[in-house]
Order: C-alpha cells, then structure tokens, then sequence
C-alpha cells in the first residue's frame, strides 16, 4: 500500500437507511449525517479512497409497502429514489467538511447526479473525490446490499465495509438474545449455511466469487470507519477458508 497507515486502499463503505437517523425514528437526521460525514473525513485524510452505497430504508422500503398493495417493482424503484435523497444529503454535508465528492445514480437524474459510469467513478476515486453511490442497481428486486456488492466489484475495492448498528454479525438478534455469540471471523459458506442476517444470499455469493471480504461493525462507534480500513478487530470479517486459515 502506499501509505503505512491504512491496511486497505480502495474501500466500499455501505450505509443503511438507518445510519441517517437516530433509532428507531425515520427521516435524515442532520447531526446524524455529520457523524457519518467526520469518519469518512477521517478516512480520507490518510488516503484512502472511498466509495459510499447508501440505503434508503429511514424514507420508504419497498418491501413493507408493497405488502399494503403497492406492486413490488414500484416499490422497489420508490425505495432506490429514497437512496438519492440520502445521497444528497450526505454529499452536501461531506462538502461542508472541506471534501470533494460526487454522486452517481444507476437511474439517471441528470439535474442533481451523475449517472453511474463505472470508468467514470474510478476517476473519481483517483482523484481522491468521495463518490456517493444511489439508486441500487438501478433495477427492481434487488437490495442495496447486493448493489454494494456489484459495485465493489466494479470498482475494485479491497474490501466491502458493511457498517451497522452492531458490533460484528451474531449467532442471534443479540438485542432479543444477550447470549448470542458473536463472530470474529466467518467463511463466506458459514454465512449462507447459517442463513445469518448480515446481507442478503445474493450479495455474500457475490463478494465469495469474487473474494472481496467484508468487514461487519458498528458505524455509532466515533473512529470506527477507520480502524476497519487499518484492519484492526473491531467487527466480524468474511473471508475464503484460506485467508482465515492463514491469519492462525
């Protein structure tokens, strides 16, 4: 790597909905969004070079309104729109703490956004422009997991940053079970035979084939985004048999 400092270069940070509001309200919260917006400043300031795919859940999800009627498709894209807002917020907040950023939609809005131009947000990422990912995969039927997923790929991040509201990935709900066991590594087989919650099948298949780790952890914790890009313990990391083998 080019700077001591950091273990991984390139990263794809996924955010929830979720992480824009206080729990268990909805909306942006905007003291909120100025935390998340600190540690990416933090992360960038020893040069790492940072992608951001946002969720859209503290808006609209297009799961829960699809059950009260509305067509799942219709759902789904009102749920990638709500991610452009997020989007939006945070790029406005981020520039307001003195860094550069873009935006990039996979359905084009071409008056607020870039559409998603995978050259385009490598460019980006080299200049040290903080690049905001929205809108999904721009297609119904899948989640932002599995868009965080695609898009590490394409952009050749080290490592896919799964950020939460806990502190690695559990045997259990561990808010429902104090007991629950918490996992400090996971093949990504172990994931999916476990049916464990941290992301959708569709995303942990993704970064198995292609051998992207994912790093778990608690984004409420102030200085987390960068002791996971040093690599230190801080969460749970999924990885191929052979890289947990060899850290024994």
């Amino acid at each position: 790597m080019s700077d001591s400092r950091h273990r991984y270069k390139r990263v794809l940070l996924k955010l929830s909905g979720e992480a824009f509001c206080k729990q268990g309200e909805r909306g942006i919260d905007i003291s909120e969004t100025h935390f998340i917006a600190r540690q990416i400043r933090e992360a960038s300031s020893i040069g790492t070079e940072i992608a951001v795919v946002v969720g859209g859940g503290n808006i609209v999800r297009g799961h829960e309104i699809s059950e009260e009627g509305v067509t799942q498709a219709t759902g789904d894209y009102m749920g990638m729109l709500a991610t452009v807002v997020n989007a939006l917020a945070l790029q406005d907040v981020l520039e307001r703490n003195g860094l550069e950023t873009r935006v990039l939609t996979a359905i084009p809005i071409q008056s607020v956004a870039e559409p998603f131009i995978r050259r385009r947000a490598i460019r980006h990422l080299e200049k040290g422009r903080v690049v905001i990912l929205a809108a999904g995969t721009g297609s119904p039927h899948f989640t932002t997991d599995t868009a965080a997923a695609l898009r590490a790929t394409e952009i050749h991040a080290e490592v896919l940053l799964k950020a939460t509201k806990v502190d690695g990935v559990y045997s259990e709900d561990p808010i429902k079970n104090p007991k629950a066991k918490r996992f400090d590594t996971l093949t990504y087989l172990d994931a999916l035979n476990k049916r464990l919650t941290l992301m959708d099948a569709t995303a942990v298949s993704m970064c198995m084939e292609y051998d992207l780790p994912i790093i778990v952890f608690n984004l409420k914790k102030d200085g987390n985004i960068v002791r996971a890009i040093k690599g230190e313990n801080i969460g749970t990391i999924i990885e191929d048999i052979e890289a947990i083998t060899s850290k024994k």
